[in-house]
């Protein structure tokens, strides 16, 4: 279970499953009375339940994530893009965005300073902003950083959207896209946005 634990690439299930395992070594431990391995097994699991707490505690905060609207043709942008590519193509294969797209809008999602997602979109009218790209890289994807972007952040609303649509092609995102808000409209998924975010 350690091990399993350490070949975890979600933060938030590594340190579940490590804290798990630190019990277990505990107990294990405790019953052949092996000492100083019950003080390590006790202590590492204090660390995980601190970083578990911090973790589950800041996930819906939007004051531990930053949205920024990055350039559509911009340098950073297509470093991550090519970064993160063979992942995206994953779960996003027939992504089709072009940066050069009058209505092309580029976000990222920063947690710490680190970038933890991009949100690719472009204005369809009549108020609806389509969503081409919504990714979250693998060690943050037990959190819903969408919801900073299409609910908090105000990048949508501030321009009129009121409607926003998740690409239909993208795979394994019901769980996802359903903690962000967007609920099923026919063949679509659509989150439909507040008036204002007073």
């Amino acid at each position: 279970m350690l091990i399993v634990s350490l070949l975890q690439t979600q933060v938030l299930r590594l340190r579940q499953l490590n804290l798990l395992a630190s019990i277990t070594l505990t107990a294990f431990n405790a019953a052949i009375k092996v000492w100083p391995m019950v003080a390590m097994n006790v202590c590492i699991a204090a660390i995980n339940v601190w970083h578990l707490t911090r973790l589950l505690r800041t996930r819906h905060d939007p004051d531990s994530f930053e949205v920024a609207e990055i350039g559509p043709t911009e340098d950073y942008l297509r470093i991550v893009l090519a970064r993160h590519a063979t992942d995206i193509a994953r779960f996003n294969p027939d992504l089709d965005w072009s940066h050069d797209d009058p209505g092309a809008m580029a976000f990222v999602v920063l947690r710490d300073g680190e970038t933890i997602g991009v949100v690719l979109a472009r204005d369809v009218g009549g108020g609806v902003a389509q969503i081409d790209l919504d990714y979250v890289v693998p060690r943050f994807r037990n959190f819903t950083p969408g919801e900073f972007v299409y609910r908090r952040s105000g990048l949508f609303t501030d321009r009129g959207f009121r409607r926003v649509i998740a690409p239909r092609t993208m795979r394994g995102a019901e769980k996802y896209l359903a903690g962000v808000g967007f609920r099923r409209d026919g063949e679509d998924r659509v989150l439909n946005l507040p008036l204002s975010l007073d």
